[in-house]
């Protein structure tokens, strides 16, 4: 890992466009590499994962995800974020909150960001959905604050495969 800051800025900017957070979080920071930004595809209920990575903000912990309020107040995906996600995904008719969604792959709830390399769009059905990733992230969350998993962790599991983590996570329950 190249520890220059200024290399680092680059290297960055050529994975993922950086995009600043709210209330001074910094830039988004993926998870992995992203490695298109069109032609993208959703395998099932999963997003494409060159397009789709998944990314977080740096300073996020435990502490901030899990003090009440969080996740709203950094909130912030306008019309045009969720039509470039629309466009990169070839989708000619966008999800109408009825029939699914643009969705955070990383929830927020989770230290995820609003950048268009953690968006994607989900069904509302076949199932797995949406539903259920919801249900994934409310007990991610749950386990995160608890200190039962590390935060990274959570991250980690629902980028990059969040239907095995529901199995886990959820379907024990």
């Amino acid at each position: 890992m190249i520890r220059h800051p200024a290399v680092t800025l680059v290297l960055l900017s050529v994975a993922a466009p950086a995009t600043f957070g709210a209330g001074g979080l910094g830039a988004s920071i993926p998870l992995h590499p992203v490695t298109k930004t069109s032609n993208c595809h959703v395998r099932g209920p999963l997003p494409d994962a060159g397009c789709t990575p998944g990314t977080r903000y740096r300073p996020v912990d435990k502490q901030r995800v899990c003090k009440p309020g969080y996740a709203s107040s950094v909130r912030n995906v306008p019309e045009s974020r969720k039509g470039d996600v629309h466009r990169a995904y070839a989708m000619k008719q966008h999800f109408n909150g009825r029939n699914g969604e643009v969705d955070h792959l990383v929830s927020l709830e989770l230290g995820g960001t609003n950048a268009t390399a953690k968006l994607f769009p989900e069904a509302a059905s076949p199932r797995p959905a949406s539903q259920e990733k919801d249900r994934l992230e409310n007990r991610l969350h749950d386990l995160a604050c608890s200190g039962q998993i590390n935060l990274r962790r959570a991250q980690r599991e629902i980028a990059t495969n969040w239907v095995k983590a529901y199995k886990i996570y959820v379907l024990p329950i």
